[in-house]
């Protein structure tokens, strides 16, 4: 299973960014997806995470601010960032919970990281 990240990037403060992340590989199905960010000298936080029903959560930090969707017929995650803050600043990671086999447990995948800046 791999998951491809993509849409980092440097932005102005107050501007948007749309990142991807697209599984792909040998896989039964996928439960949970997220977004993970790390800043330098920090520790990986929760963004954001979406269902297989697309029921979604945020951290307090970026709601409002930004919205986690997916598409499941791709296997792809997005996250749509507005109103973004130089404190956005960070590698943001993708993950996901793949079940391999019909009835294999699901293990957590993660993509390989994508920088976005935001300039004050």
């Amino acid at each position: 299973v791999q998951l491809q990240a993509s849409g980092g990037g440097l932005v102005q403060a107050g501007g948007s960014l749309r990142l991807s992340c697209a599984a792909s590989g040998n896989f039964y199905g996928i439960n949970a997806m997220g977004w993970y960010r790390q800043a330098p000298g920090e520790q990986r936080e929760l963004v954001a995470s979406i269902t297989s029903g697309s029921t979604s959560n945020y951290s307090d930090s970026v709601k409002g601010r930004f919205t986690i969707s997916r598409d499941n017929a791709k296997n792809t995650v997005y996250l749509q960032m507005n109103s973004l803050k130089p404190e956005d600043t960070a590698v943001y990671y993708c993950n996901a919970e793949v079940r391999l086999r019909r009835y294999s447990p699901y293990g957590t995948y993660w993509g390989q990281g994508t920088q976005v800046t935001v300039s004050s």
